[in-house]
């Protein structure tokens, strides 16, 4: 079993943020500190204890909190390569290359900027400036995002045209109304245009990163607003590269697996679309919880002109109380030629999860072409 994320942030942390301020701030009383940070803290989760290292960073800090700011601005480390992460280059120091939280180092300061940083609104905005160069500020710049609206949205129109990426990026990525792990920005659920106004900046971004999380924050938009974010598809479809329209098919994704067929109809798979089922095998047709259960769909065109086909599965999965609930497994896209055929397979497990449990009894299988639902036959789940 992994090991829980929060002892992934265990007391060397809390070390390191006390030396960090005490390297900067005579005054500062590190053993203090550390002994209000870590009280109780193998109870504590990881938001938990990131929120009671900011307490205890509040508490020790300066009362005045716009000094308290500048040393949390002056205890920083130095900023990540500005590049994809995935691309940035090993930094030789095995202490930092092999741990798997520091990118969460900074999390503590976010919340302390969130939840104690006052009135203090430019500097709070160069504190998530700066630690965003370092790490991530999209959960600390939400408290401004939802308080003080409109000048941060000014400040994030001008950190979209950015040189860092990281900067770039949160704009997006702090801007999504349903963003994991924080409150919802409820002011964009309900009206997500000026989000959208920041994302028309970057969808065009040249790093993958910021692009991937502008998909993800229309992914979220269309949860509410799927007309909306269907308008803003076919819009950035229309004339968009391979890069814009990778984009624009992972946000749609939510809409995609609803089988939306306006979603569907902006990707080229509308139910216009030639493409057929040929034939569905569905295998073995009994197999007992644990093992896996193999799902092969044969796609044909039978016209004289390309067709497109977007080809998913859904299966049926029986509950406790005899009942069934569907659930969705992404197949692949395909392009086929006149008169082409291709094959998507597909194993899918039915092993107990954490997530899902299984029960026996007869599961249907259904393929979900362009939108178009097609049974495609069962199989029998023993115990």
């Amino acid at each position: 079993m992994a090991e829980p994320l929060k002892n992934m942030f265990g007391p060397e942390m809390v070390h390191g943020v006390a030396l960090a301020l005490a390297a900067v701030h005579a005054d500062f009383d590190d053993a203090g500190f550390t002994s209000q940070a870590l009280a109780g803290f193998n109870d504590l989760e990881l938001t938990p204890r990131c929120k009671q290292i900011a307490a205890a960073m509040a508490d020790y800090l300066p009362a005045d909190r716009g000094q308290a700011i500048d040393i949390v601005l002056a205890s920083l480390g130095p900023e990540l390569e500005n590049c994809d992460p995935a691309d940035a280059a090993p930094t030789g120091d095995q202490a930092i290359d092999d741990h798997p939280m520091l990118g969460f180092f900074y999390m503590p300061h976010g919340y302390f900027l969130a939840d104690h940083g006052g009135d203090h609104f430019d500097r709070v905005m160069t504190a998530n400036y700066e630690i965003t160069k370092r790490a991530t500020s999209e959960f600390s710049i939400r408290t401004p995002l939802r308080d003080v609206t409109g000048p941060t949205l000014d400040r994030l129109s001008v950190w979209a045209h950015d040189p860092n990426v990281h900067v770039r990026r949160l704009v997006s990525e702090g801007t999504r109304p349903r963003l994991p792990w924080s409150f919802r920005l409820k002011q964009f659920q309900e009206d997500p245009r000026p989000v959208i106004e920041l994302l028309e900046e970057l969808k065009d971004d040249p790093v993958e990163y910021v692009r991937r999380s502008v998909a993800n924050n229309l992914n979220d938009i269309a949860k509410d607003h799927p007309d909306l974010v269907i308008e803003v598809a076919r819009r950035w479809w229309s004339d968009g590269d391979r890069h814009r329209r990778r984009l624009v098919r992972h946000g749609l994704r939510t809409l995609i697996k609803a089988a939306n067929l306006d979603a569907l109809d902006v990707l080229g798979y509308g139910p216009s679309s030639p493409a057929k089922v040929a034939t569905v095998t569905v295998g073995p047709p009994s197999l007992p919880i644990g093992a896996k259960i193999t799902i092969e769909v044969d796609v044909h065109n039978p016209s004289d002109g390309p067709a497109g086909a977007l080809v998913d599965l859904r299966v049926h999965f029986v509950k406790a109380n005899g009942t069934t609930s569907a659930k969705v497994f992404k197949g692949a896209e395909l392009n086929l030629e006149p008169g082409e055929s291709g094959t998507v397979r597909k194993s899918v497990s039915v092993a107990q999860h954490t997530t899902r449990t299984h029960y026996p009894g007869e599961h249907r299988v259904e393929v979900v072409l362009n939108g178009a639902t097609v049974p495609a036959g069962s199989f029998i789940l023993t115990d």
